[in-house]
């Protein structure tokens, strides 16, 4: 079975726009114009197009696009404040909200044409927003799954807490989760393919692939492709082999 998966976009379209790109490339070479792709999450914040990220899905998913999307944790503080602009993440330190400077949702604002925020209450911006974001977008978020599965793999945002079933898995750690799950280095029977961890270039674990290679912080937007546990990440001459490195864990000290 083959399956590609993308990556943390936060808000880059033209960098998701070309990941499609080198996803058409392979399948056509490989003649699996059907392999389904699997978007890790992080859709919004940070980058500096979010609504034109979520579009490109959006009208992805209606033409036929076998793409399925993952909810990070960026996502559900975004989705979160759509929903109620008074409620915080009870993962979220306290000395955050999603419009935090750090987190990047004054930059989902303006990509939906909210520029001027300063001085109104989370409320009002609340409000502004809903008079100008798509009902197609609000439904995006809602429909965002917590992981998927194959025989081999499974695909989650951020982790999966170590010793735990996949299928008793709660979202807070799906979407949050980092050393507990980083240090770990049990087999956890499936691959675990994540991203929310930013790092250099992806990595094969044995045990995990990241492929969140730091889309959010301008960066470059990662995606790869897997044949049952075999992987390679996609540049621009082809496929790269991504070979288990075991030995390579440590902790990301990065809260959000």
């Amino acid at each position: 079975m083959r399956i590609y998966a993308i990556g943390d976009i936060h808000g880059q379209a033209d960098m998701l726009r070309a990941a499609h790109e080198r996803i058409a490339t392979d399948r056509a070479a490989c003649g699996d114009p059907t392999a389904e792709v699997i978007h890790l999450g992080d859709f919004c914040d940070r980058g500096p197009n979010t609504a034109g990220v979520i579009q490109i899905l959006v009208d992805g998913v209606a033409a036929g696009e076998p793409w399925r999307m993952l909810l990070g944790n960026h996502d559900r503080l975004f989705r979160g404040f759509v929903r109620n602009a008074s409620v915080r993440d009870n993962v979220l330190h306290r000395d955050f909200t999603w419009m935090s400077c750090a987190l990047g949702g004054e930059t989902t604002l303006r990509s939906y044409g909210l520029f001027d925020i300063n001085g109104h209450s989370a409320k009002r911006i609340q409000a502004r927003l809903l008079e100008l974001i798509p009902g197609s977008h609000i439904t995006f978020l809602e429909k965002l799954e917590s992981m998927v599965e194959y025989d081999e793999l499974a695909f989650v945002h951020a982790g999966i807490l170590p010793g735990v079933s996949l299928s008793r898995q709660l979202e807070d750690d799906l979407v949050w989760i980092r050393d507990e799950f980083l240090l770990d280095t049990g087999d956890h029977g499936k691959l675990i393919v994540h991203g929310h961890s930013a790092i250099h270039s992806p990595t094969h674990y044995g045990n995990r692939v990241n492929l969140d290679t730091g889309a959010g912080y301008f960066r470059r937007l990662t995606v790869a492709v897997f044949e049952d546990r075999d992987c390679w990440a996609l540049t621009d001459l082809g496929r790269e082999k991504l070979e288990p490195s075991p030995h390579m864990v440590g902790k990301v000290r990065n809260p959000i």
